[in-house]
């Protein structure tokens, strides 16, 4: 083996770190109830309206506040206790689980009204995001930090995998609110690992809310293999966003199915991501990470042709299956090469803004395609987010080319 390319550490190591495997558990069963509450609120919106932008729009909410609040939640990472944000952003989550809840057991619901809650768990989510990646070097060694990526990617595929299917079960037999309520409790196990939790931290460096972003925006300007991840995150989540975005309006509409179809599709996704996981430290390894994020994206576009194309169930289910596995290449890949070229001290400000151009992409992807879907056809939308994969990928490669292995990397 050459020189430059030494062994990677093995992909189960942070496991050995107590702190990262009890919350590596506790944060499963969280991704597990806010699976079965993604399920519950995109198939809630099919029965409430026809329309393919308020079902596309159900994952905008979801992304919009990392969009437009992730940078403000970067600099409160970087300026506060980032387990103490943690435990704000799960407990804020919870609540609002809760009352959607309610509000859906005593029939108060309707579309704008899910919408609003959709939003409001995506500010949660989105205020918890930086601070939660940031704390990954604290529960494990740098050496192991792109295992442990990989790892909390897996722990979130895995629920994802298995969430969809309980959820669909559950809303046909429940119906969506006992979902809702399911994911409340589930926040309730990571806040309790959370208060037991107590690294040894220094005490950030407080720094005025809008000088501490524009720090934070300064350096991801200056730095070009920062600049050239942020560009790739944001080409990727334009068209990859359609697929879970108009996942639901396939289900109903091409394939005629219903809430349990659609949460197979959904663990079909899950599926492949997992399977991905487990390899993508050593296909990045092998082959490089400009390879890895230009292949994913074209076979992610295959996917989306064979799902526009399809009618029936095991097509779509295949096309599921390789579309998990290419978002997780993609994205595993990006957030290690963002992670590694950004300086603690303001980790979190880099991390947030990574969120927020590359959800911001997503968000965006998922309203024009809803919109589209709308305009002109289902299929059409699809072929539209295929289409803007293959051109992107082709020419971010010489446009903005992932950085080198070691180009603008931070020496611990």
């Amino acid at each position: 083996m050459s020189p430059d390319k030494p062994s990677a550490p093995s992909s189960l190591a942070p496991f050995r770190f107590p702190a990262f495997r009890a919350i590596w558990i506790a944060n499963l069963a969280s991704n597990m109830g806010s699976t079965i509450q993604a399920v519950g609120a995109a198939w809630l919106m099919t029965e409430l309206t026809p329309s393919h932008l308020y079902i596309a729009l159900v994952q905008a909410s979801a992304t919009i506040p990392i969009m437009l609040l992730g940078i403000f939640a970067g600099a409160i990472a970087d300026n506060f206790d980032r387990r103490r944000v943690m435990l704000a952003a799960q407990s804020g989550m919870l609540v609002v689980s809760a009352l959607l809840a309610l509000a859906t057991w005593i029939g108060a619901i309707d579309p704008i009204l899910l919408l609003c809650f959709t939003l409001a768990v995506g500010c949660g989510t989105a205020l918890n995001a930086p601070a939660w990646q940031a704390s990954v070097r604290l529960q494990v060694g740098h050496e192991h930090l792109p295992q442990a990526i990989a790892l909390n990617t897996i722990a979130f595929n895995l629920a994802r995998s298995v969430g969809p299917a309980l959820g669909g079960l559950l809303i046909s037999l429940t119906g969506p609110a006992l979902g809702f309520g399911l994911n409340a409790l589930s926040y309730v196990a990571l806040i309790i690992v959370l208060l037991r939790w107590h690294p040894e931290v220094t005490p950030p460096k407080r720094s005025p809310m809008l000088s501490a972003i524009a720090t934070g925006l300064r350096f991801c300007a200056q730095s070009d293999p920062v600049r050239r991840v942020l560009v790739r995150g944001f080409a990727f989540g334009l068209g990859a966003a359609g697929f879970q975005a108009l996942l639901p309006s396939i289900v109903r509409d091409q394939l005629a199915g219903d809430e349990l179809v659609y949460g197979l599709c959904l663990a079909g996704f899950g599926a492949g991501s997992i399977f991905a996981a487990l390899w993508v430290g050593k296909a990045r390894h092998r082959w490089g990470s400009d390879t890895l994020v230009g292949g994913a994206a074209l076979m992610f576009a295959a996917a989306m042709i064979a799902v526009a194309l399809s009618h029936s169930l095991p097509p779509v289910l295949a096309a599921a299956f390789v579309a998990g596995m290419c978002w997780v290449a993609t994205m595993t890949t990006l957030n290690v090469a963002m992670q590694l070229r950004s300086p603690e001290a303001i980790l979190g400000r880099c991390l947030s803004i990574y969120q927020a151009v590359t959800f911001g992409g997503m968000a965006l992807g998922a309203w024009l395609l809803g919109v589209i879907a709308d305009v002109w056809t289902l299929p059409a939308a699809i072929l539209v987010a295929a289409g803007w994969l293959v051109l992107s990928s082709a020419a971010l490669r010489f446009i903005a080319p992932m950085p080198r292995r070691d180009e603008g990397r931070v020496i611990p």
